[in-house]
């Protein structure tokens, strides 16, 4: 009974070797890392969502774009929304004042204008992405460097066991036992790093698809030239069938 209560993770870390001890090591700072972009990345998330619902309660109540204008003059966009709309209607006063002087605004201002809302939302789902490499990475290998651990305790605990001459069953089942905990060490922690990966990648297509539907009625707006002096005369220029979808 004294040997079963003194087997654990902690008795095998002092009966591993500096690989046994560094694999662990891996999957612990591995498990910070998954979590910390969890966390963050869901109160991000969190903080993006209220932000983008009280711009676009603001938008949608607004008299023009022109009070549009004004108000992301006076507060700096702070989500995806806003950071579209500002960037657009900045590019689109851009053009009308300045035409087309240099190569990067060649093109009518529809086209000028296409440009740059592609850029923000390129920008945009850059931002959005961020951690997805590491969760994606941390949720495919934990496993196989949790079950290279396993493997590599299992080999010590039956060469010692071999060269003990004790080959009882006792003898074996709790080293064995011991290795098997970093299997279970990496799948504790790839398991969340997956679950996470898929309901961040599912959560950035829902917002990428609402940021491109939202282009396409600013573009819309914009285009009809009613809101900007000196434009009205602009015929309404035919909208792209995608704003994420590349130039």
């Amino acid at each position: 009974m004294e040997t079963t209560a003194n087997l654990g993770i902690s008795h095998f870390l002092a009966q591993s070797d500096a690989v046994g001890k560094g694999i662990f090591a891996i999957l612990l700072a591995m498990s910070v890392a998954s979590w910390y972009f969890i966390v963050v990345k869901s109160l991000q998330g969190l903080i993006a969502k209220r932000r983008t619902a009280r711009f676009l309660a603001n938008f949608w109540n607004a008299s023009s774009l022109a009070a549009v204008e004004l108000q992301l003059e006076e507060h700096h966009p702070d989500e995806p929304f806003s950071h579209l709309a500002y960037h657009a209607l900045a590019s689109s006063r851009h053009h009308a004042r300045h035409g087309a002087n240099r190569l990067n605004e060649a093109g009518t201002a529809a086209d000028f204008l296409t440009r740059a809302m592609r850029r923000v939302i390129d920008e945009e789902t850059a931002r959005l992405e961020w951690g997805f490499t590491l969760l994606a990475s941390i949720g495919s290998t934990a496993p196989f460097i949790g079950l290279f651990g396993t493997v590599w305790g299992v080999y010590h605990a039956l060469i010692s066991i071999g060269m003990s001459g004790d080959s009882g069953l006792d003898k074996i089942a709790g080293p064995v036992g011991e290795a098997l905990i970093m299997t279970g060490a990496g799948l504790a922690v790839a398991i969340p790093a997956v679950l996470a990966y898929n309901a961040f990648g599912r959560s950035n297509r829902l917002v990428l698809a609402r940021l491109d539907a939202f282009a396409h009625d600013l573009f819309a707006f914009l285009t009809t030239g009613a809101h900007f002096a000196g434009a009205s005369g602009e015929p309404k220029e035919a909208l792209p069938q995608s704003f994420a979808g590349g130039v």
